[in-house]
């Protein structure tokens, strides 16, 4: 592992300086990590065991402050895979060492890592009642975004600190409220949750809405377990709750078939694709084959996309998986993962509004040996128009739904 040194003066109690070098941790400092933890923390402290898996197999890096073979001070940041977004998980510095600036010096060194993991925000908790803290995070850029009650151990809350290490960007003015899938088979329903919920302000998200979404939408089965949600089952369980609804996708036929091995499995899952088509044909559901999945143009119509994803480059797990795209700019997409699951160490709010290059993005949305990409995009329901001509209680006014073309355009790939 590739060791960074930065040799900086501390100046300690005694007038002196000490010659401090930022390096990685290795197992042979878990002594030393469990005393500073003991030392520092009354509660919600690392364990031998968590120390060591954040040392040999975390994806991240826990970086000490050394002083003649005396660890001074520690900070770990965690790497969300296959994204941008990197999170401050713990902070530490010994009882001699505080107040010299070694906590701005862990600061500075964790964003460096970042950057060179190729990270665009640093994210990280703090007790909302350490002022000292909170105040070293804002004097550095660090914004607050959430406040999370009942949080630590000992029930107190924790304030959500974000700082984009690179440039700022501007935010939609579409707030996509966060819903985790609560089963291993929902991912696609709690996407279309979280669409509704953006399109509608104040709609309950709700798990029996979940399941039920599930129910309208499954493909019966996988490769196994339950089955996931089709595309076409997703835009017509979106297209019967009154949205208006963009279906687009680069294939015909059933997906998935080529993951299922029993034919009699098979032969259902072409019989749910089928009536799936058939009620397709009957809605006002715009379908699209193939072409560009023009992120901007869509989010600029109001349109709420989800995007079917292959799993593979966040979790090393070849599935596929659906996932919300909250917003996009010139560098990133940013998403909504439906999956918490992912790690030991993976909470709700780091899987909310992840930043992924346009370059990750476009091989994650390529689906399998086929290169599958699929997408359903939300509008907001139409209003119901009166007829001029027969006023607005005729019979047959509203009987049948306007028909929506969302604007289709192709000046941006992602």
């Amino acid at each position: 592992m590739k060791f960074f040194k930065s040799p900086v003066s501390l100046r300690n109690f005694y007038g002196g300086y000490m010659d401090l070098v930022f390096r990685t941790a290795t197992l042979d400092d878990l002594p030393h990590l469990l005393a500073l933890e003991q030392q520092c923390f009354t509660s919600d402290r690392l364990t031998p065991r968590s120390f060591q898996w954040m040392i040999s197999r975390a994806h991240g890096q826990l970086i000490v402050a050394e002083q003649q073979g005396s660890i001074q001070g520690y900070a770990l940041v965690l790497f969300h895979r296959g994204t941008s977004l990197a999170r401050l998980y713990s902070i530490a510095i010994a009882v001699q060492a505080r107040g010299q600036g070694l906590g701005q010096r862990l600061l500075q060194e964790i964003e460096a890592r970042a950057l060179d993991h190729d990270c665009a925000y640093l994210r990280l908790e703090v007790r909302s009642d350490n002022p000292s803290a909170i105040a070293l995070y804002e004097r550095n850029g660090y914004r607050r975004f959430a406040l999370i009650h009942d949080y630590y151990q000992d029930h107190a809350d924790a304030l959500r600190l974000e700082k984009r290490i690179l440039q700022h960007r501007e935010t939609r003015s579409i707030r996509v409220p966060y819903y985790p899938q609560t089963t291993d088979f929902t991912c696609g329903p709690a996407c279309l949750l979280m669409a509704m919920g953006a399109l509608q302000p104040g709609r309950l998200l709700e798990r029996r809405e979940e399941l039920q979404i599930w129910r309208e939408a499954t493909t019966v089965f996988m490769t196994a377990g339950h089955g996931g949600c089709s595309p076409q089952g997703l835009a017509l369980a979106a297209w019967r709750r009154g949205f208006r609804v963009r279906l687009q996708v680069n294939t015909v036929g059933p997906l998935f078939l080529n993951g299922v091995r029993d034919e009699r499995k098979k032969d259902v899952m072409r019989l749910v694709h089928e009536e799936f088509c058939a009620q397709l044909a009957l809605s006002t559901v715009q379908q699209v084959l193939g072409g560009p999945l023009d992120l901007p143009r869509l989010l600029h119509d109001g349109g709420q996309p989800l995007v079917l994803i292959s799993s593979y480059r966040l979790t090393r797990s070849k599935a596929p998986h659906w996932v919300m795209v909250t917003d996009c700019d010139g560098d990133f997409v940013y998403l909504h993962d439906p999956d918490v699951d992912h790690s030991q160490h993976r909470q709700a709010v780091d899987c909310q509004h992840l930043p992924v290059s346009h370059a990750e993005f476009a091989k994650m949305c390529s689906f399998g040996s086929s290169k599958l990409r699929a997408a359903v995009v939300l509008y907001a329901p139409q209003a119901p128009q009166a007829s001029r001509e027969t006023g607005p209680g005729a019979a047959g006014s509203q009987s049948r739904p306007t028909r929506y073309n969302p604007p289709l355009s192709s000046s941006v790939k992602t």
